[in-house]
């Protein structure tokens, strides 16, 4: 397929195709979300007589598995594009989804969940991110946003379209299978047709060439000189910033990851039902869709660190509202408050690795952090579950999760922007020289 022929068709940036093929990688790798696990939990435990720990520990181990594959994942990026892994990662999660309506015994469950999660956490998250800010520098947060929105729609629609299934087939086995169906009608075609790995490669420019004449704010700036600095993985790996980013990074994933696992069996427990249970989830998603373009907004205005600490300390505040869900009315409030500061975890951490480090190494240097980001959604997955089963609930879950959420909101606080030693030494000659 010639992508240029069909650039020169488009009356559009190409820019905004790449991010229609990577946003329906983000729609698609949903099948294997912890939301849509967590529909799975109650006809799952209820049927094969497992644990909810046990279930949700197949999440867990990937979160483990992804500090060897992250960092692989990154390097391949780099090496061999965004558009052959995302290609082969929509093929293998298609095949894996489908599998598990055989899994009945916990290693099967495990392998074949843990395969379409480290698509998830791993291939599609760093290779459909990376080639997008690959596209943009000045309106790379428009363009995230957009990304977001995509991912936000598959949250909520693989869930209610699983329990829509399990509710129609009474069989939750065939819900797996018609989810990996979906996969491949979502995802093959566009990414395909249209996935490039850098404009350069088209003979194109980053934002099309276009520059805006208005004044440039911090955001913008920093995007810019980060793009000369041409950081390594190696450089970058020296600096605090990008452990600090790591860290906080896990710390916020804990949070997302121990709540949303659990999300649908905690509401059922609420005395809501299950398909009410899924629709918190679909507003959970709207509200997630709202706050990807904010969020996406605000990064082209504001500071990446602090959008991403706002982010944190949202989160943290809303964590709590659950603890007051008492009926679907409550249940839909909190989640769409959640969902909205949910999207900052998928638009915001991207865009200030690629804001701080450039474009040079950027599949590498998110390889990186993404294991940090893996633990912290192991721990905070199995977390939840040994709560409840040994509390028989997950009251001392929230509190647990704010105050996790408000410590790497103040690690991002006092993240400061990295500089090339190099690049500082020859300022400072120049400096000397001028005088």
């Amino acid at each position: 397929m010639n992508q240029s022929k069909i650039a020169a068709r488009l009356p559009f940036f190409y820019g905004w195709g790449i991010v229609y093929a990577a946003g329906s990688s983000f729609l698609a790798r949903n099948a294997a979300a912890s939301l849509t696990l967590s529909v799975f939990i109650v006809p799952m435990s209820d049927e094969l007589g497992w644990s909810r720990t046990l279930i949700a520990g197949a999440a867990s181990a990937a979160g483990i598995a992804s500090l060897v594959i992250a960092p692989l994942t990154g390097w391949l990026v780099d090496r061999i594009g965004a558009r052959i892994l995302l290609l082969g990662s929509i093929i293998v999660l298609g095949f894996s989804t489908m599998s598990l309506r055989w899994a009945t015994v916990p290693i099967a469950f495990y392998f074949a969940y843990g395969i379409g999660r480290l698509i998830f956490n791993s291939f599609i998250n760093i290779a459909g991110s990376t080639v997008v800010n690959q596209w943009f520098i000045e309106r790379r947060g428009q363009a995230s946003s957009y990304l977001g929105v995509t991912h936000a729609v598959g949250m909520g629609g693989f869930p209610l379209f699983a329990q829509l299934l399990i509710n129609g087939t009474g069989d939750w086995k065939l819900a797996w299978f018609w989810m990996g169906i979906a996969v491949w009608v979502i995802a093959l075609v566009p990414v395909w047709l249209f996935l490039v790995n850098r404009p350069e490669d088209m003979g194109m420019e980053p934002d099309g060439g276009q520059k805006s004449d208005a004044v440039k704010s911090e955001s913008a700036t920093r995007r810019a000189e980060a793009d000369l600095e041409g950081w390594s993985v190696k450089e970058a790996m020296r600096t605090p910033a990008l452990w600090l980013f790591a860290f906080a990074g896990g710390m916020m994933f804990f949070v997302h990851a121990g709540t949303n696992v659990h999300q649908a069996a905690y509401l059922r427990d609420q005395g809501i039902s299950a398909t009410g249970a899924a629709s918190a989830i679909v507003v959970l998603a709207v509200g997630m869709a709202i706050g990807s373009i904010v969020w996406g907004r605000l990064l082209d205005r504001l500071p990446g660190r602090t959008v991403y600490a706002i982010v944190a300390v949202w989160l943290g505040a809303v964590t709590l509202g659950y603890l007051l869900v008492t009926n679907i009315s409550s249940a839909f409030i909190v989640a769409g408050l959640f969902g909205f500061g949910l999207a900052g975890l998928i638009v915001v951490p991207p865009v200030v690795m690629a804001d701080y480090f450039g474009r040079s190494s950027m599949g590498a240097i998110r390889g990186f952090t993404e294991p940090f980001v893996g633990i912290g959604q192991a721990l905070g997955a199995i977390g939840a579950g040994l709560i409840f089963d040994t509390t028989d609930s997950y009251t001392a879950a929230f509190p647990m999760f704010t105050v996790v959420a408000v410590i790497a909101a103040g690690i991002l606080l006092i993240t400061k922007v990295p500089k090339k030693p190099l690049l500082a030494e020859s300022t400072i000659a120049v400096d000397a020289t001028s005088e």
